[in-house]
């Protein structure tokens, strides 16, 4: 049956159940839908007269704000809206589309008295701008000061506060080099660029230095290119060194230990240099990153997680267990730091301790809860507990007018609206009202939606909801073209998309397992597969397929280990190469737990997971965790 026959018999079905509701429905959303077209045409007279018949319509207010953000002049009415629908997702939009144009008609007393805080930067330095007009000067120009320093460029609202700020004599020289300072460190070189103009000709020679090092902060090797006198000299220094571990933490840390001892940098400002080259080494997994972690006088979070794993690469137990009672209490909770204990004390064969530990970790449903598990061969623990719903509660939920709104913009195909309603709606819920939200977005076939919902109500046990079955087809016929578990399929599209077929990335990756167009175009020529437009990659179909030929193809580069694979699917298999063990082999878990980068660390863990429980929402429970993370070797490149 095509779509608009069984679009014309479900209409037929419903005008039969209840004629007049039916047809007064489908009236309102014709009649909102011309109401649109009027504003868009100018037409104030025909808009008028449709919104008059639109006012129980769940989309009126979104209608009304369309209709005002046109024409801002409407005060009174404006006004109006704002008081009648002040907690509506449309209040803030209106208001700061009307304070703008209230500021562009210098209309300051009146900003002054409808601005309301609420974290848009430009709007408030119109609203300091404001202030200074209507004579509060010295407060305005106090405040403009907090908003000039930052590493950030500010919008152009805030350029004429800044002005009054300059004519005032109120920008000083150390204001400037401060700022300057703070935009090297947020990577704005632009602005840094700008304030540099802003300095005189006897802090040229500092300045020039500092934006050189910046730039090739190797050249802070030559004696050249280091200043030995001025106040800034030891700052330079410093953020060369910074810069420079990134890419050469080992002579940037060789280089910063023969001059730190003399620099006249405060200890702060030397901590924040160790700290910088003693993860820069433990990221790029150099010898001697567990000796510099261990020697921070300060050891945060960060600190103390990769001071494990450097220790976990060394694989000196030892330093492990060192590491290991560096964290807090609360770290120690958690089953990723349960189940290395437990590999600790099993290493010194303490047997009894490690598999109290492991025990523990093992009630955790997670990656390391799996592992755990497989240590002692027992069950994973998968906790499987269902959103409890009231009577009648969907319907309830369904029937509050900011979710028939959510309904109606997605029937109207209005989907970036929808979701952009549904969020602002979710967000004034108890935790216990989005866990119900969840299964109604769930009931609207709205599975992305639903599971970040979910997320957001910190509920993990419904796993139907969390790990919907969709494309259940697609995915078994290419498990089995592909000789793949439909699980690991599953894994891999619950954490690229969450099922979205329509998900697409900043970068452009598109579709349910995230396919970039350029590498669909090659995996389509490879399986013979026509692939005419990067639009495409929205069709599940296509998407499935490339997406598990590629899964199978990093397979077979990485020699059947999944886990390099699914890093791989991350990261890229060049990245993934890197990061293989120069010689011996290395046990999988170690290898996963001291990947450098946290996305992929974070990526290869859930996609494995998620293929565990996915084996269980399918009905299996051949695959364990271990079967899909054999030891690391060199040879894997």
């Amino acid at each position: 049956m095509k779509p608009l026959q069984f679009l014309f018999l479900a209409l037929c079905l419903i005008l039969s159940a209840d004629d007049g509701w039916a047809r007064e429905w489908l009236r309102e959303r014709r009649d909102f839908v011309l109401a649109e077209q009027a504003i868009e045409h100018g037409n104030a007279p025909q808009f008028q007269a449709l919104a008059d018949t639109l006012t129980a319509y769940p989309l009126y207010p979104y209608l009304q704000y369309q209709w005002l953000k046109k024409d801002l002049t409407q005060t009174d009415k404006i006004r109006a809206f704002l008081a009648t629908y002040k907690d509506s997702r449309y209040a803030p939009l209106l208001r700061g589309r009307w304070l703008k144009a209230m500021a562009e008609q210098n209309r300051w007393l009146d900003y002054a008295n409808a601005y309301q805080a609420g974290g848009d930067v430009a709007l408030e330095c119109l609203y300091q701008r404001a202030a200074y007009q209507i004579g509060f000067r010295g407060l305005a120009l106090t405040q403009a000061k907090r908003l000039w320093m930052s590493g950030r460029s500010q919008p152009g609202e805030c350029e004429p506060l800044f002005t009054a700020l300059a004519d005032a004599a109120l920008i000083t020289r150390e204001m400037v080099w401060q700022r300057f300072e703070l935009a090297l460190k947020e990577n704005n070189r632009q602005l840094a660029e700008y304030l540099a103009r802003k300095l005189t000709d006897a802090d040229r020679d500092a300045v020039e230095t500092w934006l050189k090092v910046d730039q090739k902060p190797e050249l802070i090797r030559e004696e050249k290119n280091r200043l030995r006198e001025g106040q800034f000299a030891a700052r330079i220094f410093a953020h060369g060194i910074d810069r420079m571990a990134k890419s050469e933490p080992e002579s940037a840390a060789q280089l910063w230990d023969a001059e730190k001892n003399g620099l006249p940098l405060d200890e702060p400002g030397k901590q924040m240099i160790e700290r910088r080259l003693a993860l820069a080494l433990a990221f790029q997994r150099k010898a001697g990153a567990y000796d510099r972690l261990a020697g921070l006088a300060d050891h945060d979070g960060e600190v103390r997680e990769w001071r494990v794993r450097s220790a976990l690469l060394e694989q000196n137990w030892q330093h492990i267990a060192a590491a290991l009672s560096r964290l807090t209490l609360d770290e120690l909770k958690e089953a990723r730091w349960q189940y290395w204990q437990a590999r600790e004390q099993e290493s010194a064969g303490n047997n009894e301790a490690a598999h109290a530990l492991y025990a523990k970790a093992a009630l955790d449903r997670s990656f390391y809860g799996f592992l755990a598990a497989d240590a002692l061969s027992q069950s994973y623990r998968l906790a499987d507990n269902p959103v409890p719903l009231p009577f009648n509660g969907l319907n309830e939920l369904a029937s509050e007018a900011e979710f028939q709104a959510v309904s109606e913009l997605r029937a109207l195909n209005r989907n970036m609206e929808a979701q952009r309603q549904w969020w602002f709606t979710v967000a004034k819920l108890s935790r216990e009202k989005r866990a119900q939200a969840a299964k109604l977005a769930e009931y609207w076939g709205w599975a992305p939606v639903a599971i970040q919902t979910l997320v957001k109500a910190d509920y993990w046990d419904d796993l139907a909801l969390r790990f919907p079955l969709h494309y259940r087809e697609q995915v078994q016929s290419n498990a089995l073209r592909h000789d793949l578990d439909p699980a690991v399929i599953f894994g891999v599209m619950r954490q690229e998309s969450l099922l979205d077929s329509r998900a697409e990335s900043p970068v452009g990756a598109k579709g349910l397992m995230q396919v970039m167009p350029k590498t669909g175009r090659q995996l389509a020529q490879e399986v013979r597969q026509e692939m005419a437009e990067d639009y495409s990659l929205f069709d599940p179909d296509l998407n499935i397929r490339l997406g598990a030929y590629y899964v199978r193809k990093l397979l077979q580069r990485f020699d059947g280990n999944m886990a390099l694979a699914v890093a791989a699917y991350n990261a890229g298999p060049a990245r993934v190469a890197k990061w293989l063990p120069p010689a011996g082999n290395i046990p999988a878990d170690i290898w996963v737990e001291t990947i450098p980068y946290k996305e992929t660390r974070k990526y290869v863990a859930s996609v494995l997971s998620y293929a565990i429980i996915y084996q269980h929402r399918l009905n299996k429970n051949g695959l364990k965790l271990n079967d899909l993370m054999p030891a690391v070797s060199p040879g894997q490149k």
